[in-house]
């Protein structure tokens, strides 16, 4: 009986020891699961507006923005923070252009001399296997010239959505001349990702308070931003 008892507890003790094994294992995987690749963009130009922004973009979808802008003309400067899902079509684009651009390694910029200044511009791409970054005025790389195109056009149509939801809260009569210019802008594609704003448009196309035409420019943005983004 003592000799099965104990044959018993060592069974017992190797079970044990095994579901350790198998806890401590599954602990290691979970803590060496790789986050998913990320691309920022950081754009510097004092006295524009904005003056500095910063767009990050994640290869599983969620994206923030940061900037600091003036609201209008009488306020001073502010910051701005934004968190939105970017369309999946935009994202591949996106990353696309970073394989393109070598993820951004090296010197990018073009060095050339009489260039006008348009703002320091800066690309960071990391993921499991790379951390790379380059500044750049501008560059003469043509997937560096697309990506850096396609940003700026994220960072306009996000800052059509701040003065926005400005203008809904404080200013409404403001808005018709701002959505004019948005679908202006839109027409001439220079607007990207309007899927991203789409929550102020449809408060404001929604707000029985806001005059008519005012909702209809804010409900074909609406429908625009829809069949860009699948």
């Amino acid at each position: 009986m003592d000799c099965d008892q104990s044959r018993q507890s060592r069974r017992t003790s190797r079970l044990q020891s095994l579901g350790l094994l198998c806890l401590l294992l599954c602990f290691f995987l979970t803590s060496q699961a790789e986050d998913p690749a990320r691309i920022i963009f950081i754009f510097d130009f004092p006295g524009s507006d904005p003056e500095h922004y910063v767009i990050s973009i994640s290869a599983d979808g969620p994206a923030s923005y940061d900037s600091h802008a003036k609201t209008n003309e009488r306020t001073k400067d502010d910051s701005f923070h934004f968190d939105f899902t970017i369309g999946s079509s935009t994202r591949t684009r996106i990353f696309d252009l970073a394989k393109r651009a070598h993820y951004f390694e090296g010197d990018v910029d073009s060095k050339k001399r009489g260039v006008a200044s348009t703002g320091s511009k800066t690309l960071k791409y990391a993921d499991a296997q790379r951390s790379t970054q380059a500044t750049y005025n501008y560059s003469r790389i043509p997937a560096v010239q697309d990506l850096t195109d396609l940003l700026q056009k994220l960072s306009t149509t996000l800052e059509f959505g701040r003065r926005l939801e400005y203008d809904h809260h404080y200013q409404k009569l403001a808005l018709d001349e701002e959505l004019k210019r948005m679908e202006a802008m839109s027409k001439q594609n220079g607007l990207e990702e309007l899927s991203a704003v789409s929550p102020i448009l449809q408060k404001i196309a929604a707000d029985a308070s806001v005059i008519n035409p005012v909702r209809v420019r804010a409900q074909r943005l609406i429908a625009q931003g829809r069949k860009e983004s699948p």
